[in-house]
């Protein structure tokens, strides 16, 4: 049993769908699918509520959407996901009980992905507010005993004093000051370029951190490799994290997140960084972030998953592909 989580709840599955082959039993399986289903950090950033669904629609949308097998690669993708469920986020009444309650959740979260770490499982979170990378990364960083490198996919570097301005733009200034995320290992991807503050820019750079704009990222094909390369330098074994944030895809391809993005990533560029990640032998976990259906097209009230959930499970679909790929 892994602590602070619920069962997951998926609607009917039709035979032949990826989602069949997941299994409640981790035995003999590779990835570890947890959900996040919380939103306070988002709340707390003042954003427009909704990722707390996240989960839901994404199990929604992969019950429905994929085949276990894979037509490019000629290769079946079952047998390999073990659905840990969702962590259980603690009550979160209005005002200052919300602080509470979100680093409450983060203590949750940290345990779950660590009991899922200590299995010897590559972890993939649906989340939620981005502030839940956090918990995650810093149980990865636990489990192997050491800091880890990572990129973050996001027009937003999500670097906020977590003391001064608590919520879902803090995980990564949390994790490199915690000692949890080697700075130098670190890559901001898809940087937006009026979404960040001079402040936060310099702070990354300060500390031996690489941002890669979005101007760079789409110009550039080489761009996504370098950063990988950058995130692994010393030893490619060494273990590293890839988070996603929903927001990077341009929001005319996916409008069902937190903070929706004019100019951003198209399916075709996330689906290759989720692939990179799947393949890349040092990524021991794997997040999809602020999926936030009710803004999604259609919305629940005329579907039970928007595109944007679909898009998500593709991304997933993509990165267990990328893990079969692995030596």
């Amino acid at each position: 049993m892994i602590p602070h989580t619920a069962p997951p709840v998926w609607p009917d599955v039709r035979p032949g769908r990826f989602a069949s082959s997941i299994s409640r039993d981790p035995t003999g399986r590779r990835i570890a699918l947890l959900g996040l289903p919380d939103e306070v950090g988002v709340r707390l950033n003042r954003g427009r509520p909704g990722a707390a669904d996240g989960p839901r629609a994404f199990r929604a949308a992969l019950s429905a959407f994929g085949t276990t097998y894979d037509g490019a690669e000629g290769r079946d993708l079952g047998g390999v996901v073990f659905d840990a469920g969702n962590v259980v986020p603690a009550s979160a009444p209005d005002g200052r009980g919300m602080l509470e309650a979100m680093r409450e959740t983060h203590r949750r979260v940290t345990e779950a992905a660590r009991a899922l770490h200590d299995l010897g499982l590559i972890v993939a979170c649906v989340g939620g507010g981005h502030d839940l990378t956090f918990p995650a990364v810093r149980a990865l960083s636990e489990s192997v005993g050491s800091p880890v490198g990572g990129v973050n996919i996001d027009p937003h570097l999500d670097v906020r004093d977590p003391d001064t301005e608590p919520g879902s733009g803090i995980p990564f200034r949390a994790l490199i000051s915690g000692g949890f995320v080697d700075a130098e290992r670190f890559v901001e991807f898809g940087a937006g370029r009026f979404a960040n503050s001079r402040e936060h820019t310099e702070w990354l750079a300060d500390r031996g951190a690489t941002v890669i704009g979005i101007d760079k990222a789409l110009a550039h094909g080489s761009a996504l490799r370098l950063a990988f390369e950058r995130i692994s330098r010393s030893a490619a074994h060494e273990p590293t994290f890839v988070s996603l944030d929903l927001d990077a895809i341009d929001s005319s391809q996916a409008p069902g997140v937190s903070a929706p993005c004019p100019m951003g990533l198209s399916v075709q560029e996330a689906a290759r960084i989720a692939r990179m990640a799947g393949e890349h032998a040092s990524v021991r976990h794997f997040d999809l972030m602020e999926l936030s259906p009710p803004h999604d097209d259609p919305p629940p009230s005329a579907a039970p998953y928007g595109r944007t959930a679909r898009v998500a499970a593709f991304l997933f679909l993509t990165f267990v592909a990328g893990v079969l790929e692995r030596r």
